[in-house]
């Protein structure tokens, strides 16, 4: 006689098999977004916020920014640009941490991170404007105030972050040549900006290897009322000649 398998363990078994079935779907979908994730993230766009007052008007402290990684590996860096990048060693040393950004922020802090894009490590970041590139000779001031790069002078004053009646570029003088593969990085906020100027006596002389540099900001996320394009003012260098 030909026995059958009872109708309650036929069910059971599609059970397990159907429970299989989506355990290895769940499986292939995780392995999937982490790979797009790791891909977004270390070659495409991610995430950082602002921590300090240094590039203030044109990024606040808790500003959400992007920073398009991919991009700079083709065109590289123009002078303006305002990048982020990685401790190149000291830069970060004795500086306060700042306050905790708004529950709302840690919100969408967390969802970005879980998906990878956004950086849980922004306060191991800084971000500046580049002022001069490999090969520039970059000296404060002029007459004027004014930095000149390759002995022409460049007007900042569209964004600069100065105290009322200062007009000077920089309070503290500079006379540099920057090196092959590297920066010279300055914030907009010049009197509260620990920038390139204020780590000439380490041994990278204030300059920032290009391979330190994330990449580049572009758009302000956050908050809603201050989205919009990071400027790069690439007008203001446009009659800087390349170095000799």
């Amino acid at each position: 006689m030909t026995t059958h398998p009872a109708p309650t363990s036929r069910r059971a078994a599609r059970r397990r098999r159907g429970l299989l079935v989506f355990l290895r779907d769940v499986l292939i979908i995780v392995i999937i977004a982490a790979l797009v994730s790791f891909v977004v993230k270390t070659f495409v766009v991610r995430s950082f916020y602002i921590p300090s007052a240094s590039m203030e008007r044109t990024l606040l402290i808790n500003d959400r920014i992007l920073v398009d990684e991919l991009t700079p590996r083709w065109t590289a860096y123009e002078r303006g640009d305002v990048v982020v990048f990685k401790d190149p060693g000291g830069w970060l040393d004795g500086q306060l941490q700042s306050p905790a950004a708004p529950p709302l922020v840690q919100a969408v802090d967390w969802v970005l991170n879980l998906v990878g894009i956004s950086a849980s490590d922004s306060q191991d970041h800084l971000v500046k404007r580049v002022i001069g590139l490999p090969g520039d000779h970059v000296v404060c001031c002029n007459a004027l105030g004014q930095i000149t790069i390759n002995d022409a002078p460049i007007d900042e004053m569209s964004y600069l972050n100065l105290p009322e009646g200062d007009t000077a570029a920089s309070n503290e003088p500079f006379d540099v040549v920057v090196p092959e593969n590297s920066l010279w990085l300055l914030g907009d906020n010049r009197d509260r900006s620990r920038d390139s100027r204020a780590h000439q006596d380490l041994p990278s002389g204030g300059f920032v290897p290009i391979g330190n540099v994330v990449g580049k900001a572009f758009l302000t996320t956050w908050p809603f009322d201050r989205m919009g394009a990071i400027d790069g003012h690439h007008d203001i260098f446009n009659g800087v000649p390349e170095p000799e």
